[in-house]
C-alpha cells in the first residue's frame, strides 16, 4: 500500500498500448513512481490494456476507472488484470464509494476517490463508512483551458483535518505545478503523457519522458 511519508509521481498513459510498449521500458525503476492506465487508455484498450502494462511495469499501477456503478465487479475486474489501485468518482452513489472502498480493501489495492466536479470533497468523505486510500484533487482535461481554474488545494486541510489519507493532485500539471502541489500538501502528482498535437499540460511524448520523470521526482522529492 502507498505510504503517507512518501511523495509519488503517477504518469498517466491516456492513448494506446503502442505508446506504452515503447515508452515504460524507458522509464526509471523506482517505487516512487506510479504508471496509470488512464481512463481513455482503459476505454480504448480494456482489460487487456491493463494486463500489457502490468506486463512491462513490476511497480505499482493505477487503473483510472473512475467507477460510477457496479464497484466491487470493476475492482475485481482490474485487480486480476495486475491493478494496484483504482479510481471511483466522488460524485457517484454513496453506496456505491462505500462498496469502492470496501472492495479495494478486500483485494489488497489502493482505493482512489476523484473529486473531478465535486464542490467539497470533505463532505463526500463524511458520509461514507471509512475513508478511501487517497483523495484525488482534480482540474479536469476540459477545464485546464478556463482561465483561472486551478486544482482546488484549499481542501487539503480540511480533508486532512478529519481523515487520514493521501491527497493526489491531477490535471494540466507540468514541474511548476508540481512543485506547488507538493508545497500545499499532496502526497501523490499525476502527470500525463501527452501528443504534441494535444493542447492538454503535462510531459511531450516526443521529448526525453525518461529524463524528465527524473526531474519530478527530484522536483516532489
Amino acid at each position: 500500500m502507498l505510504d503517507n511519508n512518501v511523495r509519488y509521481l503517477q504518469i498517466a498513459f491516456n492513448y494506446d498500448t503502442a505508446l506504452a510498449l515503447r515508452l515504460l521500458p524507458q522509464l526509471p525503476r523506482s517505487e516512487r513512481i506510479l504508471i496509470e492506465a488512464g481512463t481513455p487508455f482503459i476505454k480504448r484498450e480494456g482489460l487487456a490494456g491493463i494486463g500489457a502494462i502490468r506486463g512491462l511495469w513490476p511497480g505499482r499501477l493505477v487503473a483510472d476507472l473512475k467507477t460510477v456503478d457496479g464497484a466491487s465487479r470493476e475492482v475485481e475486474m482490474v485487480r486480476a488484470a495486475g491493478a494496484t489501485a483504482a479510481t471511483v468518482l466522488g460524485s457517484s452513489p454513496r453506496e456505491t464509494l462505500d462498496l469502492f472502498v470496501a472492495a479495494c480493501a478486500a483485494a489488497g489495492i489502493d482505493s482512489m476517490i476523484d473529486m473531478l466536479g465535486v464542490a467539497d470533497p470533505l463532505r463526500v468523505l463524511m458520509g461514507l463508512r471509512r475513508p478511501p486510500g487517497v483523495v484525488v484533487l482534480h482540474l479536469g482535461r476540459d477545464e485546464e483551458s478556463t482561465r483561472g481554474k486551478m486544482i482546488q488545494y484549499r481542501h487539503v486541510n480540511r480533508v486532512r483535518s478529519k481523515f487520514d489519507t493521501l491527497i493526489s493532485a491531477a490535471g494540466g500539471v507540468g514541474l511548476k505545478e508540481a512543485r506547488s502541489a507538493i508545497f500545499n500538501g499532496a502526497n501523490i502528482v499525476v502527470v500525463n503523457l501527452v501528443r504534441p498535437e494535444d493542447p492538454w499540460g503535462g510531459i511531450r511524448t516526443d521529448a526525453d519522458v525518461p529524463g524528465i520523470a527524473r526531474q519530478f521526482l527530484e522536483t516532489i522529492e
